[in-house]
């Protein structure tokens, strides 16, 4: 395994690994709750179940914080073979309530009105 590559998003993160077992055997580990159990655990899953499956190359699952404000976020699995017989695993954590909290960055260009501290 490599060490990966990060990317930062406006909403989550970004990570790809090129992993030396077949996509199959990294399909299993995505997939199989108690193989998923291992390193993304139940109790952080809004739903044991995934949300969209596309069989041996995507999967996403959402999660829920089990603490206030109980943010939500996805987070998506996608494999591809790559060329030495190994998988690229790239992961995409999301946050999906972010502009509900008010965490999202308003362009500059955005037209809204200036907030104006009050003394």
């Amino acid at each position: 395994m490599n060490e990966g590559k990060t990317r930062e998003r406006d909403s989550g993160v970004e990570l790809e690994f090129d992993l030396g077992d077949p996509p199959q055997k990294v399909w299993r580990a995505v997939t199989i709750p108690e193989l998923r159990e291992r390193w993304l655990p139940k109790e952080a899953l809004a739903d044991p179940d995934a949300i969209t499956v596309t069989p041996g190359q995507e999967v996403r699952y959402k999660l829920r914080e089990d603490n206030p404000p109980f943010l939500e976020s996805t987070v998506t699995f996608t494999i591809t073979p790559n060329a030495t017989g190994g998988t690229c695993l790239r992961i995409v954590h999301e946050l999906t309530n972010a502009r509900s909290l008010g965490m999202t960055k308003t362009p500059a260009n955005s037209n809204s009105p200036p907030l104006i501290l009050a003394a």
